[in-house]
């Protein structure tokens, strides 16, 4: 009885916020302790679209963007072969594990063709964001606040005012 009772309070209930807060906290502690970086997520899929790419021919570390920003690459990585992409692959299997453990996947049905085009739009705009200001909201607020850099303090402002926002254009224009 009392291990349902723990297995339903670590996997089927939410966790309070503050517990969420400091469990990431301490792994990003632990990742930067462990590989010496920050925790990223957008450059993985730069490189998976890099890869790609090479496969079909095409080589993208010719390009400006690679050269003027350097790919982080360390000697003989690829594309495909290298930390940030093992790392990505951990946590969407993680995710993938915890929403499996609680008995939570499921795949929804798009309400409309409208909702579909909206969300297509966003993450189009999302993904050329992050590389427009070299991360997403993991590297540019999550991981830079820790490390006391004053633009993670002004992304997480900014983050919030276009949230509120966006939140208020949705529910005017959109649903």
């Amino acid at each position: 009885m009392v291990k349902l009772e723990l297995k339903n309070k670590i996997f089927k209930k939410p966790w309070p916020y503050w517990v969420g807060g400091i469990v990431l906290g301490l792994l990003n502690i632990l990742l930067l302790f462990t590989t010496g970086a920050a925790w990223k997520v957008t450059t993985s899929f730069l490189y998976l679209g890099a890869g790609f790419l090479e496969i079909i021919g095409v080589n993208p570390s010719e390009w400006h963007y690679f050269s003027a920003y350097d790919n982080q690459l360390k000697h003989g990585e690829t594309y495909f072969n290298n930390s940030l992409i093992l790392m990505s692959a951990a946590m969407v299997l993680g995710s993938l594990l915890s929403v499996l453990l609680a008995s939570q996947f499921k795949f929804k049905k798009l309400k409309n063709k409208k909702q579909f085009v909206f969300a297509l739009i966003g993450g189009i705009l999302m993904g050329y964001g992050t590389r427009l200001s070299f991360g997403c909201n993991i590297g540019a607020y999550f991981s830079a606040i820790p490390s006391l850099s004053l633009h993670g303090w002004v992304f997480g402002i900014f983050m919030f005012v276009g949230a509120w926002i966006g939140s208020k254009i949705l529910f005017k224009y959109i649903l």
